[in-house]
């Protein structure tokens, strides 16, 4: 299809030129629902980036979107603070019952602010009160935020560089294969940790993505996981496991990280939690650590109870029978074989992945803009990732139907071949 930049007048004269992915994606879109999007001129988007994973469930989901236009329509409370309601009872008792009792994770539950950057803050400084200690050690390419804790905490110099002030108490490591097999694992780590004079500050705890998402789809053994937990425990350390993009689902199971069989100290959620797009955040931790005062770590946006209802009734429809995990699972050897296929067409690319986010990384790091840039003209959405923005990375809703995903891999195959 042929596609008119609309114009864009208002967005480009008033909204500020931070803006970022909408100059990927230049159109003004007006609906949306599953996994696909229509702009105001009736062109049709086949989206694989699912609000950058917070739309696990498709766009205006029909179960989720009933469930909370019953509870607005009854004058549900919208707004609670962090007052008791039954929204978030419902809620609470349905995480427990659907995704904590049977995974047998002890957690409490702690809502702060509605965002990512938020569960992450609230983990750095429950993790500083725990041990006493400053120093947070994440990895090479962790993305975890743009607040200025999260981004203390995060590789990409460009996000980095953004905050206009030194980013301290955070000390990255390699991520798994940094050295392409060539060191042994936490062999540095474990160094400086033992070494009195290495200058390194015992740290308080480990921050870690399960697949680091935003640093290029780079996907962390289980075997790592589990060295890197048992390192946190005999250096009495807490291990915090960012799932915030690869939690809900994303990467098969409900929790990314329990393939590899390890139990974090504390989870932070977002995302998807909601179900919905709506804003919503969770910190989970062992009960032996929830040592906070009341009001000690606050926020005027936790009780968004709209994403409550949304958020309950997504663990009901899609994760009481254990199905969404082999949907995601079969959806998944889909696009694997997929990209097997294109790149063994295309000597300058290989891919990594799991469940359903993949990634596609290119020798010529222009290449994956110019790959995402036809995919927008074919109809596609697709965003690039990494710190050369060199993957193109898969995103697709977690209900996209065989049929949809077979159209947008179709697409990716194309746009491949035509920017060769």
């Amino acid at each position: 299809m042929t596609i008119t930049p609309p114009a864009l007048s208002v967005f480009e004269t008033l909204e500020s030129e931070v803006r970022s992915y909408c100059r990927g994606w230049p159109a003004v879109f007006d609906r949306a629902q599953g996994a696909r999007l229509t702009d105001e001129d009736g062109h049709t988007y086949l989206d694989f980036f699912a609000g950058a994973g917070s739309l696990n469930y498709g766009h205006n989901n029909p179960v989720l979107k009933r469930a909370l236009i019953d509870y607005i329509e009854r004058d549900g409370i919208t707004h609670g603070l962090d007052m008791a309601t039954t929204a978030k009872r419902a809620f609470l008792e349905t995480f427990q019952n659907v995704i904590l009792r049977p995974r047998d994770l002890p957690y409490k539950v702690m809502f702060p602010g509605p965002t990512g950057t938020n569960a992450v803050e609230s983990a750095l400084k429950l993790a500083r009160k725990v041990k006493g200690r400053e120093s947070v050690v994440s990895f090479t390419n962790a993305f975890h935020g743009m607040s200025l804790g999260s981004l203390a905490v995060t590789g990409n110099a460009f996000k980095r560089a953004g905050a206009g002030i030194p980013l301290v108490h955070g000390t990255p490591m390699p991520f798994d294969n940094y050295f392409d097999g060539t060191v042994p694992d936490f062999l540095w780590f474990e160094r400086l940790l033992e070494d009195q004079g290495s200058g390194l500050n015992k740290p308080a705890a480990v921050i870690v993505e399960t697949v680091q998402g935003e640093g290029g789809i780079n996907v962390a053994r289980a075997e790592w996981l589990r060295a890197l937990k048992e390192l946190c425990e005999r250096q009495d350390m807490l291990l915090i496991v960012d799932d915030i993009q690869m939690g809900c689902g994303r990467t098969g199971g409900f929790f990314s990280f329990e393939g590899a069989g390890i139990v974090p100290d504390i989870v932070t959620l977002s995302k998807s939690i909601s179900g919905y797009g709506l804003p919503m955040s969770l910190c989970l931790f062992k009960p032996e650590l929830d040592i906070w005062e009341p009001g000690e770590h606050n926020g005027t946006f936790r009780g968004n109870n709209p994403a409550f209802v949304t958020a309950a009734a997504a663990l009901d429809a899609y994760w009481a029978d254990g199905q969404m995990e082999k949907q995601t699972l079969a959806r998944g050897e889909q696009v694997e074989q997929t990209l097997l296929a294109i790149c063994a067409e295309e000597p300058t690319a290989q891919f990594r992945g799991r469940g359903l986010v993949w990634g596609m990384e290119f020798e010529d790091p222009a290449r994956a803009s110019a790959v995402c840039a036809r995919a927008f003209e074919l109809g596609l959405l697709l965003e690039t990732s990494g710190p050369q923005s060199e993957v193109v990375k898969l995103l697709p809703p977690l209900t996209v139907t065989p049929e949809e995903l077979d159209e947008g891999l179709r697409t990716l195959a194309r746009c491949v071949r035509e920017t060769a």
